[in-house]
């Protein structure tokens, strides 16, 4: 038995390492994997940046949600610049505008010139140029690897993004202490400049011809693909009810829980990192598991981001409250792995930028209206009672979708039998 395991577990090593044999897909990991790295690090950078030259709270929210509502108004215009143009080029030009942001904001900041403004427009420049990039990186997956491979691809991506995202806050921590947050800001305009160029070595991505069409018409032709397949419409609005709810849930009231039940910001730092451990565990299940049933793996997994919430309400121990956080991160980043293959398999290339910045416009602009209630709710309600009401939210939004029979018939073609349906989506 012993060595027919080893050789199932070397087929399944050889499975998920598949993508990377594509040498364009080998540079579009390592580009997104090295800009991570750096993304992580600028939150932190930025806000102790804000606090350095003399801003308080509201400035630090300001600069916070100047990165965030360019990123929300731009989302469409990137995905039909994602759909008109070569996807590689758009990626190298999102992150050149962010590194040159950055560096400006650098030499203020260590002149001694910098104002909260300032720094609030670097942010607002690279959370647009972040709307054209993401349609434009996760469109060019279709392009770079055979489509058998898509969905070990995105789970591989996610892999590194998740791995990045828990080893970053750390390096970003001592690069802040060491050398202040200028030069964490600087590392991050290195490593958009380093991905820019590992962009450029892939060379420009294969294309399909379309006619040429006004801009409003393809702004239009999106929607119109969004709208018109009932449980592509459906899932949007679904993931617009969870994840408000999760983010405001997790991010703004949990560090409320954590300080007044828990203790403090230890044992909510250990809270958040199994929650980080949870997704880079998801993202490896990922790997060797594809789902056949996407729609519902879909609603399962980002229905399993009720369970942490609904143990703060009912004030469950701390190891099961990890444990929850745990369940809830492998499960959401499984979904969002079945739901990256599902959409590159079900949306013409043509059209798969658009779809996608949709798709993420309707997940994000909810947001900040659920970071303005959450509070209020939680002062009249109380904590507990509002955490309880986003669980109960999050899982009604999750079961309601099963009801659509198109959901549950969503699938993923299995990976021997997927091939290519366009030259957009060829092996390079």
């Amino acid at each position: 038995m012993r060595p027919v395991l080893r050789i199932g577990w070397r087929v399944r090593l050889a499975g998920a390492c598949a993508p990377l044999a594509h040498r364009r897909f080998r540079l579009h990991f390592a580009a997104r994997l090295l800009s991570w790295t750096g993304s992580a690090v600028a939150p932190l950078a930025l806000a102790f940046a804000a606090l350095q030259i003399g801003g308080g709270p509201r400035a630090l929210g300001l600069v916070l949600a100047a990165g965030v509502v360019p990123q929300i108004a731009a989302l469409p215009v990137g995905g039909v610049v994602a759909d008109r143009l070569d996807r590689a080029r758009v990626m190298v030009w999102s992150n050149l505008v962010c590194a040159f942001a950055e560096v400006a904001a650098v030499v203020l900041l260590v002149s001694g010139a910098a104002r909260v403004w300032q720094l609030a427009v670097m942010a607002g420049v690279c959370g647009a140029a972040g709307a054209f990039f993401a349609p434009a990186a996760d469109g060019a997956v279709a392009e770079v690897v055979p489509a058998g491979q898509w969905h070990t691809a995105n789970a591989l991506l996610k892999f590194g993004q998740n791995t990045g995202k828990a080893a970053s806050p750390a390096l970003g921590g001592v690069l802040i202490a060491a050398a202040g947050p200028a030069w964490a800001i600087g590392w991050d305009a290195v490593t958009f400049a380093a991905s820019a160029f590992l962009f450029t070595r892939a060379g420009p991505l294969p294309r399909t011809t379309r006619p040429r069409t006004r801009f409003t018409a393809d702004l239009r032709e999106g929607w119109r693909e969004v709208t018109g397949r009932r449980w592509l419409a459906v899932m949007v609005c679904q993931a617009a009810l969870i994840g408000p709810a999760w983010l405001a849930g997790y991010q703004l009231l949990g560090p409320l829980y954590g300080e007044r039940v828990l203790g403090g910001a230890g044992p909510w730092g250990v809270v958040v990192s199994a929650f980080t451990a949870g997704l880079i565990a998801g993202a490896a299940l990922a790997l060797a598991w594809r789902p056949s049933g996407a729609g519902v793996t879909v609603c399962a997994g980002t229905g399993a981001l009720a369970l942490p919430l609904a143990a703060i309400a009912a004030r469950i121990p701390l190891p099961v409250l990890v444990t929850a956080m745990l369940v809830a991160g492998a499960g959401l980043e499984v979904a969002m792995v079945a739901w990256a293959s599902l959409l590159q398999e079900r949306i013409p290339g043509d059209r798969l930028g658009r779809t996608l910045s949709y798709s993420a416009l309707g997940q994000t602009l909810p947001v900040p209206v659920a970071y303005l209630l959450a509070g209020p709710a939680a002062e009249l309600l109380g904590l507990r009672t509002t955490l309880a009401a986003a669980a109960a939210l999050i899982t009604t939004a999750a079961v309601l979708p099963l009801a659509l029979p198109q959901v549950r018939a969503l699938t993923l073609a299995p990976a021997e039998k997927t091939e290519p349906t366009a030259p957009l989506r060829a092996a390079v």
